[in-house]
């Protein structure tokens, strides 16, 4: 590799690395948060800022004082409430119950193992950062997977097995935003995106469904797979050259059992999908909308979404347990979900400062007032449309590197940038989906992310010399040829207008 990159690379790093260490920890950082909007409300208040209602003409918004006893009465009684209420958390927990069971009972591994063997091997780097992409259905358990088996893979062809945990990595991480179907991700930004929509049009955010992005993401898997397999084999793969270690491993075929509850439990998800269907394709079926021109898109469906996408991970997850023998009785499953439950522990305790976060800021009116001045700001200094989205893609991204977490991001962002963008005519899911493309791009190269460390464990493996700074460079193309690829088809699709998702516009009718 060229030493003068790596240089910059490392030095760039280390600079990251040691603000990023300075930061704390995101609990305390939303418990900091909510005590400086408590504060900055009382500051804010006494000089007496106000702005108009956007969506009220003649409406006057004044700035709600949380240190004042009405303020400090809602705080003390409505903190219960407010962590309850915290709309991703019930969200999250569901869908990871029936992920719990999919993921314990080997399916998930299973399928990403035999996508991947039955994979050409001229297309296998396709294959390999597709199924990457598509992991993030599963949350997490790609970051496991993948990397590794990727790995194996190339050197099990006679290829640089760095080439192919790259590969994987970029597809899981730098893709985790893109998928071919629903998944927690949707449902965890997409109720704090409806949340922030309500603090300008509680009657707009009430249409909204966590859906809002699935058609720009599915879109996205395409070209996002290309991009990735293009880089690996022209930029990563000739910089990595021939590999020399000692490592000739092979991936383990399924076995029979495996392909057995394979089978089955893509039986199962048909059954159950056709199951689900019956709910909503007739008039009259009990999840079916009773508007005639979109009785799908604006129904109690698209609300239910978050325990179907459970319900469709649990059963071919039984069906496959079963059949493997991973699963014997109640007690498995049982047990298989509480295991899930203990590695949200720390998303629970997130939620709780997060939660009094978002209220607090909701409640002051902070949110209000500051979209209304930054959206008149912006419009005074003519930053709209392509330019606008950058800027904000351009600045999710920076603040990516140094907190990992997008859902403790969102819910610091959210509040403040989808209220501007909406005064400035474009669409929370718009503004959602340029954040998500900001998200996952720079995942890939911050030293901060949750999984950044076991991928560098992983790459140890195969290079005893692997540090922070070269898996950076091996992964810094990723990063800027997503960001760059995904941007211009975000461009390209806002130009359109076409919608992103279901019932999702590009722009936000006042």
């Amino acid at each position: 590799m060229n030493t003068q990159k790596k240089g910059f690379f490392q030095k760039f790093l280390d600079m990251i690395e040691k603000t990023g260490n300075r930061l704390p920890h995101p609990v305390t950082l939303f418990a900091l948060l909510a005590l400086l909007v408590i504060v900055i409300s009382a500051i804010v208040s006494y000089f007496g800022v106000s702005a108009e209602h956007p969506g009220k003409e003649g409406e006057m918004i004044e700035v709600h004082n949380l240190l004042s006893s009405e303020g400090i009465h809602y705080i003390i009684t409505n903190m219960t409430d407010n962590f309850i209420g915290f709309a991703p958390l019930g969200v999250v927990l569901i869908t990871m119950l029936g992920i719990g069971v999919a993921e314990g009972s080997g399916l998930i591994s299973a399928l990403l193992r035999g996508f991947v063997m039955s994979v050409p091997k001229r297309l296998i780097t396709l294959g390999l950062v597709f199924a990457g992409v598509m992991s993030s259905v599963a949350s997490d358990a790609g970051y496991v997977v993948l990397p590794p088996l990727g790995a194996v893979l190339f050197a099990a062809l006679g290829r640089h097995p760095l080439a192919g945990l790259a590969a994987a990595f970029a597809g899981v991480s730098g893709g985790f935003s893109a998928n071919l179907l629903l998944s927690g991700t949707d449902a965890l930004l997409g109720e704090l995106t409806i949340m922030s929509a309500a603090i300008i049009n509680p009657e707009y955010a009430e249409g909204m469904n966590i859906a809002m992005n699935y058609y720009f993401i599915a879109f996205s898997v395409i070209v996002l797979t290309f991009v990735g397999a293009w880089v690996t084999e022209k930029i990563v793969e000739p910089r990595l050259g021939e590999y020399t270690g000692e490592f000739r491993e092979k991936v383990e075929k399924l076995t029979r059992l495996e392909k057995k509850g394979l089978i089955l439990a893509g039986v199962s998800v048909v059954v159950a999908g056709i199951l689900v269907a019956l709910l909503v394709a007739f008039p009259g079926a009990p999840l079916r909308g009773d508007e005639a021109d979109m009785p799908i898109i604006k129904s109690p469906f698209m609300k239910s979404l978050v325990p179907i996408i459970a319900f469709m991970f649990f059963v071919p997850g039984l069906v496959y347990g079963k059949v493997t023998k991973e699963i014997r009785n109640d007690k498995d499953v049982a047990a298989m979900m509480s295991t899930t439950m203990a590695a949200m522990g720390m998303f629970i305790v997130l939620s709780f400062t997060a939660s009094q976060f978002v209220a607090f800021f909701s409640e002051s009116n902070m949110g209000l007032v500051l979209g209304v001045y930054g959206a008149n700001f912006l419009d005074s200094i003519n930053l709209k449309g392509i330019p606008l989205l950058l800027m904000f893609i351009v600045i999710a991204a920076f603040i990516n590197l140094f907190i990992g977490s997008a859902s403790a991001k969102w819910a610091m962002m959210a509040p403040v940038f989808v209220p501007i963008m909406m005064q400035l005519g474009y669409s929370p899911e718009l503004t959602q989906m340029a954040y998500r493309v900001a998200d996952s791009s720079t995942n890939i190269i911050s030293p901060l992310m949750t999984y950044f460390a076991i991928i560098i464990a992983f790459a140890q493996k195969y290079d005893k010399k692997m540090g922070i700074g070269t898996l950076v460079s091996v992964m810094f193309p990723y990063s800027m040829f997503f960001l760059l690829f995904w941007s211009l088809t975000l461009i390209v699709w806002m130009l359109l207008g076409i919608d992103l998702g279901p019932g999702s516009p590009i722009y936000y009718l006042k």
